[in-house]
């Protein structure tokens, strides 16, 4: 099973999303919650790139966010990377 990893913060809507969706796929994932942790929240940025949240890895490569993970499951290719 592939590793999951999700950048996310209680206020963010997309990050409920995000969350809901592999819930329904019953994909289990590790979350990293942001809210109290600035520097966390910096040095995945300054990794990335992205300045949003979530931030989805799996299998240590960053898929983006919700709009990224929603558009792989609609292709079929999510279900490809969670094997």
């Amino acid at each position: 099973m592939a590793k999951v990893i999700i950048y996310s913060a209680d206020y963010c809507p997309y990050c409920r999303r995000a969350k809901a969706l592999l819930d329904s796929k019953g994909i289990s994932y590790k979350e990293i919650n942001l809210d109290n942790d600035p520097e966390t929240k910096r040095k995945i940025m300054e990794q990335t790139g992205m300045r949003t949240i979530p931030q989805i890895f799996i299998n240590g490569e960053l898929v983006g966010g919700y709009s990224e993970l929603y558009q792989l499951d609609q292709s079929g290719k999510l279900d490809q990377m969670l094997k």
